[in-house]
């Protein structure tokens, strides 16, 4: 029995196999003790390292696998098979290694710029610029692991073969189908490098206000204020206006707008406004003041400005300058609030006038 065991073809390479297996994975563990140490001072590669560690241990016996069935004799039965399916797995593992690769670096990245902060414009920059790129170049690891499992098929090459020698119809067909796709993958690619909007960014877009919520290498999610989402292919924010209210700097200038009799005294305002306005958290403390700033032919426009962080404690102050203006109209001035004047003096004397039109028209006979 153990002589026909020591004289099967296979006894050699499967041999060899035991032997390498286990030595690639004490060089997998060694290796990735010394990584780790090496890696502690740079976040981003010790991310990365811990992130393709476990799909690691798969890779290096396969790459021992491959060198011991490539150095095995040609004549053995099912090798070539064996060395296929082996060469199929390493694709598929290294594939695999590459976007683990990628996605661990990204989180070293993002671990470095933590973007739940106050002033987080930076890392809102960066984040966009490394959740787009990393999606786009593990899409495109993917799709070029899939190609080399394909290509190590004959078939496939053959087909590829027989494709490219109708190249000129099929690529017009293919570019027309695909050209949505490759114009959000070149915006996304827009979007990242020269990001005209970021993760978190203040959005007015179709009439909606709300903030972006993902940016994905397809679409942009946006959430608006009243919790639904607004789905935007990223296109659209290469090909399209739209305002961003955080490009450069989350704090804004807010204005509310207040109607009042021509008889309103304007000091006593600006005095309630300043109250109103430095008692306000939201208020920043860069800027406020009343101005009239239009007129009608009944009242006068007055127009307060006042300044706070960003949009959300924007829109509560001006609302509380609104409603603290109204209240303090209401109830010192209520009579210079807006209303509409019919002379009774006038009235009476439009009433004359028509009467002695009337009696002057002659009577038919």
């Amino acid at each position: 029995m153990t002589e026909e065991i020591l004289a099967h073809p296979w006894f050699g390479t499967w041999l060899a196999a035991l032997i390498a297996v286990p030595l690639a994975l004490l060089v997998h563990r060694i290796g990735g003790l010394v990584l780790m140490r090496i890696t502690r001072p740079a976040p981003a590669l010790h991310s990365m390292v811990i992130n393709c560690k476990p799909v690691a241990r798969v890779v290096l016996p396969l790459v021992a696998l491959l060198l011991v069935f490539q150095a095995a004799p040609s004549d053995l039965r099912f090798i070539g098979s064996v060395r296929h399916f082996n060469g199929l797995l390493l694709i598929a593992a290294t594939t695999w290694l590459a976007v683990k690769a990628i996605s661990g670096f990204a989180d070293g990245v993002l671990v470095q710029h933590p973007y739940d902060v106050e002033d987080n414009l930076q890392a809102r920059r960066v984040l966009t610029q490394t959740r787009v790129l990393a999606r786009t170049a593990m899409s495109m690891v993917l799709v070029a692991g899939g190609a080399m499992m394909l290509m190590t098929f004959p078939g496939a090459r053959q087909v590829g073969a027989s494709l490219l020698a109708s190249a000129g119809v099929i690529g017009i067909v293919a570019g027309l189908a695909a050209k949505p796709v490759f114009s959000n993958l070149i915006a996304g690619l827009q979007i990242a490098l020269a990001q005209p909007i970021r993760i978190d960014d203040v959005l007015v877009v179709e009439g909606e206000w709300g903030r972006v919520e993902e940016i994905t290498g397809t679409f942009v999610v946006m959430k608006i204020w009243d919790d639904r989402r607004l789905i935007l292919p990223l296109s659209y924010f290469i090909e399209k206006p739209f305002q961003n209210w955080t490009r450069n700097s989350s704090q804004l200038l807010g204005a509310v707008f207040v109607y009042a009799d021509y008889g309103m005294p304007l000091q006593p305002l600006r005095a309630e406004v300043e109250r109103i306005v430095k008692s306000a958290p939201e208020w920043d403390g860069r800027f406020f003041n009343l101005q009239v700033t239009d007129t009608t032919e009944r009242t006068m426009q007055i127009r307060v400005l006042c300044t706070a962080g960003n949009s959300s404690l924007a829109f509560d102050l001006r609302c509380k300058v609104r409603e603290g203006l109204i209240d303090f109209m209401q109830r010192e001035y209520p009579q210079f609030l807006p209303r509409m004047r019919i002379e009774s003096g006038g009235m009476q004397d439009r009433q004359h006038k028509q009467e002695n039109q009337l009696h002057a028209v002659p009577l038919p006979r």
